[in-house]
């Protein structure tokens, strides 16, 4: 049985010519060459399996909207599980991305005990292995969810209890198996729970160290299967907890510095998490690229006048395209890719709405890179940057940085030079204009 039966064949590209309202790529064109490689392999974009086939469109205020008959609470929970797939896979294939990713308990119910947990889990993902040989479409990464159930609501490995240490160690040890046995190509770990909600009852030193204790866990166990692909963690302030020790990319840095993790974990940069954290996407992925632990991104946007995780489509070219621009100067992605971690609004009922929703998405990543594309070959950006920080190439910048020099020594040939250094203008207007002006002649 298909679940979307209107959609007859795959969506194509038809560039400027697509009809008004009608399921096409209006941008992007899998095959087509930008900076040396095909605009497919630059964005590897990948559909979230949890909010598009997971979730019912329910919100704190009301249930939900969407027809998703196999999350009706009636349904056998491995006969759903099964047509969730078979939807799901349908969709996959239908909008032509290459990629997936998915949580444990998105594509397996949970069972009464974690050994009938790990059997459902087992037999959905030698059926998804099915699927993928069918249609051809990779898993981007998988996980493992520890914030959803009850027991998670003080965290996982930040718990005070070590029986939901334990607990959530075994279900990451499935997800990261099934997630080798699919071919993954990343592993994340969001820390949803990972925080706390008030300091009266929390040790955080004793919370941060059992965090490093778990991750320190799964990048050994990683390594004792054999999986090569990447660990990340998806930074986030806040939202479901007060505070969340996985802050912002900065803050995830530091930690892993500090518990000798670095090499071993990057990040998975969420677009609405990056404004909940007060930081543009652009700051987030340039401080990522910069510090070497840039490795995927969760492709959506929030609404600007409202403070949560709305988790919307992305529309917006002027938003993500110096973004793309950061990623695109360092080299692009390696396992990591734009997953569409979307949601629909409530109010979408149709079934095509999914459709739309990713397609209009999927245009506006590739608008961006087309955008970031000349950004790079402009070269405005990047010469202003070099001549604004060129002095520390010269003699004063080396002797400043060699470890050697003293301040003694370079406070005495300031005086002796008479340094009256003159303020020089940022041109942060005209480089402003410059980018309007790249977009309006790329568009």
């Amino acid at each position: 049985m298909e679940f979307f039966a209107e959609v007859p064949d795959r969506v194509a590209y038809a560039g400027q010519e697509a009809k008004r309202d009608g399921l096409a790529y209006r941008v992007y064109d899998p095959n087509r060459t930008v900076a040396g490689k095909r605009m497919a392999d630059h964005l590897r974009i990948a559909v979230c399996y949890w909010h598009s086939f997971n979730w019912p469109g329910s919100d704190i205020f009301g249930a939900g909207t969407f027809d998703r008959p196999w999350l009706s609470p009636d349904a056998d929970p491995m006969v759903a599980a099964k047509a969730k797939q078979d939807a799901a896979f349908e969709f996959f294939a239908k909008l032509g991305v290459p990629y997936f990713c998915f949580h444990d308990v998105d594509m397996a119910p949970e069972g009464a005990t974690l050994k009938e947990s790990k059997s459902n889990l087992d037999e959905m993902v030698d059926r998804a292995a099915g699927k993928m040989e069918e249609t051809g479409v990779g898993l981007l990464w998988g996980t493992a969810n520890l914030f959803s159930h009850p027991r998670y609501a003080a965290g996982a490995a930040t718990n005070p209890d070590p029986e939901v240490f334990a607990h959530g160690a075994a279900q990451v040890r499935h997800a990261l198996e099934a997630t080798h046995r699919l071919g993954g190509q990343n592993y994340v770990l969001w820390g949803g729970r990972e925080g706390y909600e008030t300091l009266l009852n929390t040790r955080m030193k004793r919370e941060a160290d059992q965090l490093a204790r778990f991750l320190e866990l799964v990048a050994n166990h990683k390594r004792s299967i054999g999986f090569t692909g990447t660990l990340l963690i998806e930074p986030k302030p806040q939202e479901p907890t007060k505070h969340q020790y996985d802050y912002d990319c900065a803050t995830v840095h530091g930690f892993l510095d500090r518990y000798d993790l670095l090499g071993d974990y990057f990040v998975n940069i969420e677009v609405n998490h990056a404004t909940l954290a007060g930081h543009s996407f652009h700051h987030e992925v340039a401080y990522a690229v910069d510090h070497g632990i840039f490795g995927s991104v969760d492709a959506n946007r929030g609404d600007p006048q409202n403070g949560w995780d709305t988790d919307q489509f992305p529309n917006s070219v002027d938003e993500l395209s110096l973004a793309m621009f950061e990623i695109l100067r360092s080299g692009g992605f390696t396992t990591g890719g734009f997953n569409f971690d979307t949601k629909l609004r409530r109010q979408s009922l149709d079934r095509l709405d999914l459709f739309h929703g990713h397609v209009g998405g999927i245009d506006t990543l590739a608008q961006s890179l087309l955008v970031a594309e000349a950004l790079l070959y402009d070269g405005t950006l990047e010469a202003t940057r070099d001549g604004r920080y060129a002095g520390w190439r010269g003699d004063l910048g080396r002797k400043i940085l060699n470890p050697n020099t003293t301040m003694a020594e370079i406070a005495d040939a300031a005086v002796a030079s008479n340094l009256d250094p003159k303020p020089v203008s940022g041109r942060q207007e005209a480089l402003e204009n410059r980018v309007n002006e790249v977009i309006w002649e790329t568009t």
